[in-house]
């Protein structure tokens, strides 16, 4: 029973980490989130117990040792010398007393009760990178996973509050200055904005968070430049080629106050205030725990008294040489908190219950609101998950409701409000789950040992609809142009049907067609034919197979090379690779061989979409081949012989080889160098171990896989012989 549980646990903790990496893309690239922020926090710290009290479990690779999500590739990549982390969060004074008492044993020598704290208002916005050469703005970077961001210099250029020049009154500056904060809009320009956008009849936005971000990963700088955007300053990053720990710990008696680099965090900010940036009037320096947890009250009782959303206090240790002292995890420094408000809930009246149809015909129940204004914007739509919810909440048409959000796009009916001077003398009607899909008419259908219903209709028109938005979203096939509002009209229209109809459409389609002219046709049809070049991996995840997430497409597409491999391989072969196991399996096996899939695969290849995985090896002839046909001189009908790399490709110099990276290689980005890798045969693991060929130590490394690398014996391979090593597989000078 025992080995029993502890493979539950493991199972459980693989979950947590596929949920969690897929709502981390979801937040930080796509600005698309679907979990509130408190549902989130729940998941990384039932993850994070997991792996405390199981450390076989907590993996290098774990979301709860990295930072944000990758970038999704739309602008050039900014390598950060000086990472930019993450924090920890407290939620109760409890916590936050408990984060107190570490640095109480960090810091033997320090009296913490008598310790400066900066309370900053963690601002709901985009962290964000600037750095000044010699006064002057030279680059904006976002976040991205802590270690590589996006250039989106242009648009912050068009930022107002971000001046071009630093005051030169208030100099000199050191020679390379990296400022961090946060992009934002205001709460005031963000009803604005939806009031302009509604009037104009065009997409409004869900909060000032995702406006804002939504607004920064604009290709034209000169629609940024239309919205409302600000920045609050609130950290050092590089100075003069130092971290600003290094920089103040440099900084010697008789400097004076007012002078680079400064010694505290409060002074860090008045420098910046005096020089141009933009800082929070309302950050403030207390003394001790209780009195910074005080303040934390202080700012969760006014925070809708701000001109911007918070969504919780940031308590840092104002002294920048213990920050030296004290470090940091592999995600967060430890000398910095984040304590965070609890999600916020308002009452309101339930007008309607109605179901949603989604792409794989997934009925959800969502509550029709009252309008009300909750976690910082107004909410109007909540969700209800599914039938057993509505169920177990017992909420009806009528019912004045408990409605929670934490600032975030989805919030969510708590209960109904059964008692007190509002409570209603008698219930409304209990709502029953409807029989018949809305869209369409079908039948509705729960299935056996599930809690959601279907539609089971595979014409639906909600469901052709939304298996399109999907096909075309960044995640897919990233068709630019192509998102639900305009999915929704072509289905409409009888433009389309299904996701292959988009290869198929001529400029004479669009005659007469509301919003197109002949510009805005011709960059349509242009984005779909460019979509073509997508990888097999991006199909595998824009196709929409149940189950299967970026993680899984690739892991399949590096396998099997080809859809036509894929479509010849057993459930048991697909299983076999590392990363998919036997739900995967099934779930890719129960789609490609569903005969109205097959005939929208055909039709794709067909219009010339890749099928291939560049720079993969197929399969050895008939290797998991589930009774697929024989191809002339061995193999499987349609798959390539043994040898023959999909899309051409390098040779497999690295095959089976594992090779770390770390540090920047001369003429690679880092997703470039670790391609460079994985097309050759090779695996690019996160972290060193006995298995480990080789280490590439670029500029700038990280020191703790340069050091395991050495202790362990593992060759270390200079940046500069990076392309010898890809090239023979062998190790420079061996």
């Amino acid at each position: 029973m025992a080995e029993t549980a502890d493979e539950e646990v493991a199972a459980r903790a693989a979950e947590l980490r596929e949920f969690i990496t897929y709502h981390n893309q979801r937040y930080y690239v796509l600005d698309s989130p679907e979990v509130t922020d408190a549902e989130y926090d729940d998941l990384v710290r039932e993850l994070r117990q997991i792996e405390v009290d199981h450390p076989a479990l907590a993996l290098p690779e774990s979301p709860t040792q990295s930072v944000g999500a990758a970038p999704a590739g739309l602008f050039a990549e900014v390598r950060h010398r000086v990472p930019m982390m993450s924090l920890d969060n407290a939620f109760t004074e409890e916590e936050l007393t408990a984060w107190g008492e570490r640095l109480r044993r960090q810091l033997p020598d320090v009296d913490v009760d008598r310790l400066d704290f900066c309370c900053e208002p963690k601002v709901d916005g985009v962290a964000m990178s600037l750095t000044y050469v010699d006064g002057r703005f030279t680059q904006a970077a976002t976040r991205g996973d802590g270690v590589t961001g996006e250039d989106v210099t242009a648009n912050v250029a068009t930022v107002r509050a971000v001046p071009a020049v630093l005051d030169p009154t208030s100099g000199p500056y050191p020679h390379h200055l990296e400022v961090r904060g946060e992009i934002y809009m205001p709460t005031a320009d963000f009803a604005a904005l939806n009031a302009r956008q509604e009037a104009a009849g065009t997409k409004t936005f869900a909060n000032p968070r995702n406006s804002a971000a939504g607004s920064l990963r604009q290709k034209d700088p000169a629609v940024t430049a239309t919205r409302p955007l600000s920045f609050w300053a609130y950290q050092l990053g590089e100075i003069d080629g130092l971290p600003p720990e290094d920089a103040a710990g440099a900084r010697r008696a008789g400097a004076g106050p007012g002078r680079w680099p400064p010694a505290g965090q409060t002074e860090v900010l008045a420098l910046l205030g005096r020089a141009g940036l933009p800082v929070s009037p309302d950050i403030r320096r207390v003394r001790g725990i209780s009195a910074a947890f005080a303040r934390c009250r202080e700012v969760a009782e006014h925070r809708h008294d701000l001109p911007y959303e918070v969504d919780g206090v940031v308590v840092k240790v104002d002294d920048l040489a213990l920050h030296d002292r004290l470090g940091a995890t592999s995600r967060a420094p430890r000398w910095a908190i984040a304590f965070k408000f609890p999600p916020e809930e308002r009452t309101t009246r339930l007008r309607h219950i109605e179901v949603s149809i989604g792409r794989t015909g997934r009925a959800t129940p969502f509550a029709v609101l009252e309008p009300v204004f909750v976690g910082g914007s107004t909410v109007g739509l909540a969700t209800l998950h599914n039938e057993d919810q509505v169920k177990a909440k017992d909420v009806r048409p009528g019912d004045l409701v408990v409605v929670r959000k934490a600032g975030d796009v989805i919030p969510e009916v708590l209960g109904p409000v059964t008692t007190g001077p509002h409570a209603a003398r008698r219930r409304p009607p209990v709502w029953h789950f409807p029989t018949a899909c809305p869209s369409c008419g079908g039948p509705l259908t729960r299935l056996e040992g599930e809690s959601d219903t279907y539609c089971t209709n595979i014409d639906c028109p909600s469901q052709r609809g939304q298996r399109v938005v999907h096909f075309a979203s960044r995640s897919g096939m990233d068709i630019e142009g192509l998102g639900e509002r305009r999915v929704v009209q072509f289905v409409h229209e009888g433009l389309i049907a299904d996701p292959a109809d988009l290869y198929a459409l001529t400029p004479d389609r669009f005659e007469g067609l509301e919003g197109f002219a002949a510009l805005s046709t011709a960059n349509l049809l242009a984005a779909i034919e460019h979509s073509k070049s997508r990888p097999l991996s991006r199909l595998l995840v824009a196709l929409g197979i149940r189950h299967v997430g970026p993680t899984g497409a690739r892991a399949l597409a590096r396998s099997f090379g080809s859809l036509q491999a894929l479509a010849a391989a057993d459930a048991g072969s697909l299983a076999a690779v590392e990363g998919v196991g036997g739900v995967i399996a099934d779930s890719v096996v129960e789609f490609l061989h569903n005969p109205a899939n097959e005939t929208v695969l055909d039709r794709l290849a067909a219009a010339g979409v890749t099928t291939t995985e560049p720079g993969v090896r197929f399969p050895p002839p008939g290797a998991g081949a589930g009774g697929g046909g024989a191809a002339p001189g061995g193999g499987v009908a349609g798959v390539p012989p043994a040898g023959v790399l999909a899309g051409g490709g390098p040779p497999q110099t690295l095959a089976g080889k594992s090779v770390v990276v770390t540090g920047t290689v001369p003429g690679f980005t880092r997703e470039e160098a670790e391609e460079a890798i994985l097309s050759r045969g090779g695996k690019t693991p996160g972290s060193v171990s006995k298995k480990t060929f080789a280490v590439v130590v670029g500029e700038a490394p990280g020191a703790a896989k340069s050091n395991k690398a050495e202790a362990l014996g593992i060759p270390i391979v200079p940046a500069e012989a990076f392309a010898e090593l890809l090239e023979s597989g062998e190790l420079p000078g061996g």
